[in-house]
């Protein structure tokens, strides 16, 4: 199981959900969390990018992740679908 960590553009991002999101966001994290490719969140490695991922909270919200020596995830950021614009 994988450690998870927050970077700041990621807090500030969740904070700016609403009360609704940030719960379904929560309740996906207990999948993540256990099986960071569960079917269910549609993880896929960002397109041009090696390192950074992305999952689906559902089919608006995605987080941005990248594994950091296989030992920890780091989310770092979190918004609609058009996050993925500026990746």
């Amino acid at each position: 199981m994988y450690k998870i960590t927050y970077t700041d553009r990621f807090l500030k991002s969740f904070n700016k959900l609403t009360n609704d999101e940030q719960l379904l966001f929560q309740n996906k994290m207990r999948i993540f969390v256990d099986n960071n490719i569960h079917p269910s969140l549609r993880t896929k490695r960002i397109q041009g990018h090696k390192d950074l991922y992305e999952s689906s909270i559902n089919m608006d919200i995605r987080i941005i992740w990248f594994y950091e020596k296989y030992e920890i995830i780091v989310l770092i950021d979190i918004g609609h679908h058009d996050i993925l614009k500026k990746y």
